[in-house]
C-alpha cells in the first residue's frame, strides 16, 4: 500500500475505543506500515507504525528514521506522520524526541517551553530558504501532555487534510524534502547549547564546532597490489544501516530483470551483479543533505580503485563500473558517464539512472 493509500485507510478505519489488539484494522496498518513502505522511502531510511502501548494513542503517528540519526522516537530528530486525536488531519512533521525528556523536565510546560527553545534554535541554524513553505507548528487537536509536546517539538511541518489529500506524488516529494531537511537539522543540533537560566532550561544558541572528523589512510602506504589487498582484507569498514538497506532494496530490484547480484565474500566490493558471464563493480553511498559531491567523489575514487587492485593486477577480466546513491546526483551522471562509469539511484518512483545503465537494461528511465 503505497503512502496515500495507508494514511487515508487509517483516517477511515481508526478508533481509539477499540483498542491495538491484531485483528484491529488500524492497529493492523499501522503495524506494517514499515514493511509497506520500504520500497517507497528515501535510501535508508526506515518507518514504523505506532497506534499506542497498553491503551490506544488519541494521535496515532508512523515515525520515519535514518538510521544514522536515530531510531528511537524517545530521543534525537525524526520524522513523523500524526493524526490529529479527530483524525481530519495528518501532519507531516520534523520532531524532536520528547519521551528521554521526562525525567528532567517531567511532562507538562517545562517540557514543553524547553523543546520550543530547541526549535527555534534549530531553525535558525538551519540553511536560509531551506523551510520556506512549511509551517512552524501544528495542531493536533488533542490536549494530553505527549500530543501537546509533539506540538511544541516541531521544527517543520505540513498538514494535510483527510478528506483533500495530495497525490502520491506530492506525498513522496514532500518525504523526501523533509529529509533532506532532517540531515540538516541533524547537523544543526550538535552544535546545540543549553543553559539553566531563570525560567528553567533553555537551549539559548550554539557551541563552537565541537572539532572536525579526521578520516583517511595517513598509515597506509602500500608498495604494490599485494600489500593493498592484505590491508584492505583486513581493514575494518564502518556500514551504516542506510548504507545495508540502500544495497538490499536494489539486489530486490535488479535481480528480476535477469542481473544476479552478490554481497557475501565480495569484501571490501559494496555489490557484484553478474549476467551471462558479465560482471559489474558496484559502489554504493548515500547522499548527505542534498549535495551529491562527497558521494560521488568517494565513489568515483573506490571504483577505480578497486578495479585497479582486485582486477587488474591480478590479472582478472576488468569489470563495468556502476555508482549506486540514494537520490538523483544530477550534474554528476554524465560527468561519471565520461569516466566509463554509470549510475543509478532512488527516485520517489523508484530507480533511474544514467544512458549506459538504461543501455544496459537496468533502470528503464534516465
Amino acid at each position: 500500500m503505497d503512502i496515500r493509500g495507508l494514511l487515508l485507510e487509517i483516517a477511515l478505519t481508526y478508533d481509539a475505543g477499540k483498542g491495538t489488539s491484531s485483528g484491529v484494522r488500524a492497529q493492523d496498518l499501522l503495524r506494517a506500515a514499515g514493511a509497506e513502505w520500504k520500497p517507497l522511502l528515501p535510501g535508508g531510511f526506515e518507518a514504523e507504525g505506532n497506534g499506542g502501548s497498553g491503551g490506544a494513542s488519541r494521535t496515532p503517528w508512523i515515525g520515519v528514521y535514518d538510521p544514522a540519526i536515530t531510531r528511537d522516537p524517545k530521543q534525537g530528530l525524526y520524522l513523523a506522520y500524526i493524526f490529529a486525536a479527530d483524525l481530519a488531519t495528518v501532519t507531516l512533521t520534523l520532531q524532536q524526541g520528547v519521551t528521554s525528556l521526562k525525567g528532567k523536565l517531567g511532562e507538562g510546560e517545562k517540557r514543553r517551553t524547553y523543546l520550543r527553545s530547541r526549535a527555534e534554535t534549530l531553525q535558525q541554524g538551519l540553511p536560509k530558504g531551506l523551510r520556506a513553505g512549511w509551517e512552524d507548528c501544528p495542531e493536533f487537536r488533542c490536549k494530553l501532555s505527549r500530543a501537546l509536546s509533539y506540538e511544541a517539538g516541531s521544527v517543520a511541518a505540513r498538514t494535510y487534510s483527510t478528506t483533500a489529500m495530495p497525490t502520491e506524488t506530492s506525498l513522496r516529494e514532500d518525504l523526501w524534502y523533509m529529509a533532506e531537511l532532517l540531515q540538516h537539522a541533524a547537523s544543526v543540533e550538535k552544535l546545540l547549547k543549553d543553559e539553566e537560566t531563570s525560567k528553567g532550561l533553555r537551549t539559548t544558541g550554539f557551541v563552537s564546532d565541537p572539532g572536525a572528523e579526521f578520516e583517511g589512510l595517513d598509515g597506509f602506504r602500500p608498495k604494490d597490489g599485494g600489500d593493498y589487498v592484505a590491508h584492505i582484507a583486513q581493514r575494518t569498514i564502518t556500514v551504516t544501516r542506510d548504507h545495508e538497506n540502500l544495497i538490499d532494496g536494489f539486489g530486490r530490484y535488479i535481480e528480476p530483470r535477469g542481473f544476479v547480484p552478490i554481497t557475501e565474500k565480495m569484501h571490501p566490493k559494496d555489490l557484484v551483479l553478474r549476467r551471462g558471464g558479465t560482471e559489474w563493480l558496484v559502489e554504493a553511498k548515500t547522499v548527505k543533505r542534498g549535495n551529491p559531491t562527497r558521494a560521488v567523489r568517494e565513489a568515483l575514487s573506490q571504483l577505480f580503485e578497486y578495479r585497479h587492485f582486485l582486477y587488474a593486477q591480478q590479472e582478472r577480466p576488468e569489470p563495468y563500473l556502476l555508482g549506486l546513491f540514494t537520490e538523483d546526483i544530477e550534474a554528476y551522471a554524465p560527468y561519471l558517464e565520461q569516466r566509463g562509469i554509470a549510475s543509478i539511484w532512488k527516485t520517489v518512483e523508484g530507480w533511474a539512472g544514467s544512458p549506459m545503465a538504461v543501455g544496459w537494461g537496468m533502470v528503464d528511465v534516465q
